[in-house]
């Protein structure tokens, strides 16, 4: 089965939220994406970017938000797609890329945990796609809470993890998908 690797709003936006200091849960999500990106591209597996591209938000495709950050940056040959909504898969046509590469499997990385990749996640799941995704790889942010105060970043990752994995993808860490590969 082929197996791709879909990296989610890893984008200038979110390196500006580490820079100004937001609690985050995976210090080292950026390392562990920028290992998995080349993982797949030494082993000539498919690469798919998806980019947030919405008008009035700092993560518009023409704002410096909007660039892709350094560990994730595209490399030629590497389709890129853009999203205005939630899931990678809602209007970009990713599906059909991804079924016309003869993909069956993919690797969710990248930003962020709670929001675009559970909805890429469960939408790829609902559409029949194996889902590996490696806990270690995902941006996860503190958020407030709807009845004050904030919610902890590991909190946050903690929960969704546990949603995500109970029923929509095989949770790993990212030293242990090269071997996931090969099943």
């Amino acid at each position: 089965m082929q197996t791709a690797v879909l990296c989610i709003d890893m984008q200038m936006g979110m390196a500006d939220r580490i820079a100004a200091g937001r609690q985050q849960a995976n210090p080292q999500a950026e390392a562990h994406v920028a290992a998995l990106l080349a993982l797949f591209r030494a082993r000539g597996l498919p690469v798919v970017h998806v980019l947030h591209d919405e008008p009035g938000t700092p993560f518009a495709r023409d704002l410096p938000g909007g660039a892709p950050m350094p560990c994730a940056m595209p490399v030629k040959g590497e389709p890129v797609l853009f999203k205005s909504r939630s899931s990678a898969f809602s209007g970009t046509g990713l599906d059909a890329l991804l079924r016309q590469m003869g993909v069956g499997r993919i690797v969710v990385i990248g930003a962020v945990a709670a929001f675009c990749v559970t909805s890429t996640v469960r939408a790829a799941s609902d559409l029949g796609f194996q889902v590996i995704l490696p806990r270690d790889a995902l941006l996860a942010f503190d958020l407030p809470a709807h009845d004050g105060g904030r919610l902890d970043a590991h909190e946050i990752l903690r929960v969704t993890l546990s949603i995500l994995g109970a029923d929509f993808a095989r949770l790993l860490r990212s030293d242990e998908v090269a071997s996931a590969l090969a099943s």
